[in-house]
């Protein structure tokens, strides 16, 4: 690997084990054998190398939300919406989770201007991404309306999961709880 790759690698494990605001350029240096100038010359600053270590980490999750390239549920079907909320919720239960420096960069979100920019993009680009997912078919083929529509439904949903797996672990909601709920909301059912 060259220095980008090796800065990059880096990025990410410091990510995991400090989380953002506390990881330091010297610790990506330390962790990937690289030096100072190479962040500044391959990702402008620390915090945009720390993005985008980020932002990779999340597309990597995309096999663990496919349980590993076995979806049997049809596309768009309650039973699909079911197991991939599986596979999400499944994510979140790991004491090393990337969830929880995900409510930390949600958090601090607007103290660093340029990586929220850049979050902004990757998360359109996952909207497109989670679509596929629940509903089969190719990312290029998603017209911008369901990116707009569904695509920020399913990351909405997803957001707040992560608030209740990182806060309130032992009563945050289970994939059947979450097709149950669509199910009465499509079904129209009131509570009293």
């Amino acid at each position: 690997m060259g220095h980008r790759e090796d800065l990059l690698e880096g990025a990410k494990r410091c990510l995991l084990a400090k989380g953002f605001l506390r990881t330091t350029a010297r610790d990506i240096v330390k962790e990937s054998g690289t030096n100072l100038a190479s962040i500044g010359y391959h990702y402008g600053s620390k915090d945009a190398l720390l993005a985008q270590a980020y932002v990779e980490m999340v597309e990597g999750m995309s096999d663990a939300f496919e349980g590993g390239g076995e979806l049997r549920g049809e596309p768009g079907s309650l039973e699909r919406f079911t197991e991939v909320w599986a596979n999400i919720i499944g994510t979140m239960r790991d004491p090393g989770s990337m969830w929880r420096l995900s409510m930390e960069i949600v958090a601090m979100g607007d103290q660093l201007p340029e990586v929220r920019e850049h979050l902004a993009r990757a998360q359109r680009e996952g909207a497109r991404g989670i679509v596929t997912l629940f509903h089969g078919g190719r990312e290029e083929d998603v017209p911008e309306e369901r990116v707009d529509t569904l695509g920020y439904f399913y990351l909405t949903l997803m957001m707040g999961l992560m608030a209740q797996w990182t806060f309130d672990p032992e009563r945050a909601p289970e994939a059947g709880q979450l097709a149950a709920g669509l199910r009465q909301v499509i079904e129209g059912v009131k509570e009293t």
